[in-house]
């Protein structure tokens, strides 16, 4: 499953600001976007577990746009959220 990724570029503070469209409870930051990435992975699957332990559908992804980042999620999390 991928999860497209907004990077918005923080102008006062540097660096980016990164939110998911599906899941929103999921937003981080990182000075660089390969930075802003790594970041967002971690906060999608901390999310996602979230998800898990209220006992809540987990969102279905969006399509990305052309040129939009996405995050995949690892196969075994995936496979959870389809079971």
């Amino acid at each position: 499953m991928k999860f497209p990724v907004t990077l918005t570029e923080d102008l006062n503070e540097g660096g980016y600001v990164v939110t998911f469209k599906d899941v929103p409870e999921a937003i981080t930051q990182g000075e660089t976007i390969e930075d802003s990435l790594e970041m967002a992975q971690e906060a999608l699957e901390s999310a996602i577990e979230f998800y898990f332990e209220d006992k809540r559908s987990v969102p279905t992804p969006s399509k990305a746009r052309r040129g939009q980042y996405v995050v995949e999620l690892p196969a075994s999390m995936s496979a959870k959220i389809l079971l």
